[in-house]
């Protein structure tokens, strides 16, 4: 298997975006007719539903965007029907083309870390979950975070570790000043140690690593900054649609070629049906329709306003 990195970049080349697909399955929102004869109290009954309108929503996206983001919360939420619903979706999505990071946030220390990382990280037949790349939390250390670098380097997984997360709360430990920087920076400084080390020891061609981090668009300045302090490191951007970031925001996180990040939307194209931009022509008769619109529509801002053009 060839790292996630330049299987990463191959995806983004090949569909001339860095656009990342969202799946936050919320009942409430999902259209009506795919909740027929359905009851949010059965657990089986949600599985089902959210399965049905993921798959939905990947046989829309998979010929447009390189991945897709399954946010494990929304399935653990509903126990063992919840956690089958997003091993099939996950396997969906791959079995399309698409690359899979999961959304786990996960961390801890030792055998239990890499319990974590063998269960949850790389692609189809080289782990039980088959995602290609799992987002992780760094406060507990480097020891916390190895068990995870390793299993990702070893099976052509990725790794996106929290370094300037998009919530207005994260200042509130990510932007202490230590030692002269912001916290949010030495984490960044050891998320591009990491990368380094892993384009050495996986021979990756495209220069970025297997190790990114996760920076929110709500924070443009801070973007850019960790872009120029951090040139090897893939960065998966949240916060772009519904949280208020647009593609103005986000270009920074990209280099001249239009690679260096991953841009993820999720309620802006899976309930696009709802929003005020599409709900007059698509309304939830035509929701897939209204999710094919948003990704065009973003596709297209990204294209136009960053370095993204020049893929």
């Amino acid at each position: 298997m060839s790292p996630f990195s330049d299987r990463l970049a191959s995806q983004i080349r090949q569909k001339k975006t860095p656009v990342l697909v969202g799946l936050d399955p919320r009942w409430a929102q999902i259209p009506e007719r795919l909740k027929q004869n359905k009851s949010e109290t059965n657990l089986q009954d949600v599985a089902e539903v959210y399965e049905t309108f993921c798959k939905g929503i990947v046989d829309v996206v998979s010929p447009l965007v390189p991945a897709v983001k399954p946010q494990a919360a929304f399935f653990e939420q509903y126990g063992p029907q919840g956690m089958q619903c997003l091993a099939n979706v996950i396997q969906y999505a791959s079995s399309k083309g698409l690359l899979v990071i999961l959304d786990g946030k996960r961390n801890d220390i030792g055998t239990t870390a890499s319990a974590y990382a063998n269960g949850l990280i790389g692609p189809s037949g080289t782990s039980p979950w088959g995602a290609d790349a799992l987002t992780v939390s760094p406060y507990l250390g480097d020891d916390s975070l190895i068990p995870f670098v390793d299993v990702a380097n070893n099976r052509g997984g990725g790794l996106f570790i929290l370094v300037k997360t998009s919530n207005k709360g994260g200042t509130q430990f990510q932007d202490l000043v230590i030692d002269g920087k912001p916290l949010y920076r030495h984490v960044g400084d050891y998320v591009s140690q990491l990368a380094a080390e892993s384009v050495e020891k996986t021979n990756i061609q495209c220069g970025y690593g297997n190790i990114g981090a996760v920076v929110g668009a709500t924070w443009p300045s801070q973007l850019s900054e960790l872009r120029e302090a951090n040139p090897n490191v893939w960065f998966l951007v949240p916060g772009y649609g519904s949280q208020g970031g647009g593609a103005k925001d986000v270009a920074g996180a990209f280099d001249q070629n239009g690679l260096g990040a991953i841009i993820n939307n999720s309620r802006g194209i899976i309930f696009a049906h709802r929003s005020d931009a599409y709900k007059e022509k698509f309304g939830e008769a035509k929701w897939e329709k209204a999710v094919e619109a948003a990704t065009r529509d973003m596709i297209e801002a990204l294209a136009a306003e960053t370095t993204v053009g020049n893929l």
